[in-house]
């Protein structure tokens, strides 16, 4: 009786402390109904969800349509212009400005924007004609 009851004494922490321990989730793999539920739920999160496409304002692309059609004339003026000072400079702050306004219109049109050098007059031809096929005017 006494073998029992020290067998017993010294089993029953250990049985205790293993369950315990069992609880307690590895760092190398979380137990499987963990992953199960977290999948199972992702999968709700994402029938929830449902990004729907985002719409541009049809009042952002005019006043985009419109600062493209002012800074594409600010730009041909200056050219015509053969008296004024500093005329390369401005020229070109205006012609980088019409790009920046040019990528955001293409943005806006879902049209890739090709990584180029700044004042890229192919690049700034392709995107223009891009945009003319999707039927922006300026």
């Amino acid at each position: 009786m006494t073998w029992a009851l020290l067998l017993l004494t010294a089993v029953a922490p250990t049985v205790l402390l293993t369950a315990v321990w069992s609880l307690i989730p590895s760092a190398e793999e979380p137990p499987r109904w963990r992953v199960a539920l977290a999948e199972r739920l992702e999968r709700t999160a994402a029938r929830l969800r449902r990004e729907r496409p985002a719409v541009e304002d049809p009042f952002q692309t005019l006043r985009v349509q419109e600062r493209l059609g002012v800074v594409a004339a600010h730009v041909r003026r200056l050219e015509g212009d053969d008296r004024m000072f500093a005329r390369a400079e401005r020229i070109i702050a205006s012609q980088l400005a019409y790009d920046q306004l040019l990528a955001e219109a293409c943005r806006m049109a879902g049209v890739e924007v090709l990584p180029a050098a700044k004042g890229d007059p192919a690049e700034r031809f392709r995107e223009e004609m891009a945009l003319a096929e999707r039927g922006w005017t300026w």
